[in-house]
């Protein structure tokens, strides 16, 4: 087993040496986007079914692997396919590749982690079985820690694969809407911090909140 998992391990420093390495970091900008749209337009326009399981391949692979360039992808799925297409595609894609992070990890590290700090992570396992969906759903919508970093943290917990999958799922539309959305735009785009502006922050923070709240709830119940 643990020859197994360190073949794993290896592999996955491979691809990812392999994508920082090779350049490819460097094509995956505003800029180089920008400057190829509209020969990947093309494409897809010729190629529909080939240029999204193309796209979703590549945006699967980063996700899995926690490489940079989600927001730039999304803003490519605007810009390729429009907002709605471009948000089914960046959505499923993202949604796929964080659960095979979520999966690695946990086959990967998971045992080790809970048999060393088991007795630690007690109050945190329990929380992630009974009542992981909220959590889950305030940590995609309220853009707080990085996504890659959520999928490999609850994959050392004992939070559901079920669960995993449907809080990543609907957490992550609202944010891929905006950066799709604001892809099928992308000349007035300067840059993909500025895609978020306060307001819109402010509104998934309140939507984290809601999809918290049952637990609030619960927690304030039981001291009264």
């Amino acid at each position: 087993m643990f020859r197994q998992k360190r073949v794993v391990l290896i592999v996955i420093l491979i691809v990812a040496a392999l994508f920082y390495f090779s350049g490819l970091s460097k094509h995956i900008t505003l800029d180089s986007l920008k400057e190829h749209q509209q020969t990947i337009s093309c494409f897809a326009g010729e190629n529909r079914l080939a240029a999204a399981a193309l796209f979703m391949a590549v945006y699967v692979v980063q996700s899995a692997l926690s490489l940079p360039g989600a927001a730039i992808l999304s803003l490519a799925a605007g810009a390729i396919f429009g907002t709605v297409m471009g948000t089914i595609y960046a959505v499923t894609a993202a949604t796929i590749g964080a659960t095979i992070a979520f999966i690695v990890t946990r086959y990967l590290f998971h045992d080790a982690i809970q048999a060393r700090f088991g007795h630690r992570l007690a109050a945190i396992n329990r929380e992630m079985e009974t009542a992981g969906l909220s959590y889950l759903l305030f940590l995609r919508l309220v853009p707080i820690f990085p996504f890659f970093l959520i999928n490999l943290a609850a994959g050392l917990t004992r939070l559901p694969l079920r669960t995993f999958i449907t809080g990543t799922l609907i957490g992550i539309i609202p944010g891929g809407f905006v950066y799709v959305n604001a892809g099928a735009s992308l000349s007035t785009i300067t840059s993909p911090g500025n895609v978020m502006s306060t307001r819109v922050l402010g509104s998934f923070a309140l939507l984290g909140l809601f999809a918290v709240s049952p637990v609030i709830y619960k927690k304030f119940a039981r001291k009264f």
